[in-house]
């Protein structure tokens, strides 16, 4: 309660910046997601369109194992900066 006998609801400066950053953590892992989806899907496509083509098959596995590594790469950034903020 503060002085005039109300309950104080506020929030410290400090536990903003923490839920703030948490959430920019999320956001960037996110993001990560989402560029990752993207080179499945241009991998997927470059494969699936022009599958005669070699140098379409092999472009497309490589895009696509990119995007498996920009999953671990932004999974394992997220945990680190999780550690980091807690």
């Amino acid at each position: 309660m503060n002085e005039n006998g109300n309950v104080d609801n506020s929030l410290s400066l400090l536990e903003l910046a923490r839920g703030r950053n948490r959430l920019a953590n999320e956001r960037t892992m996110l993001a990560y997601m989402r560029t990752a989806i993207m080179l499945f899907a241009t991998g997927g496509t470059l494969i699936k369109f022009f599958a005669p083509a070699l140098i379409a098959i092999i472009a497309g596995w490589l895009i696509m194992l990119i995007g498996a590594v920009v999953v671990v790469i932004g999974f394992w950034r997220f945990l680190r900066a999780r550690a980091k903020l807690a």
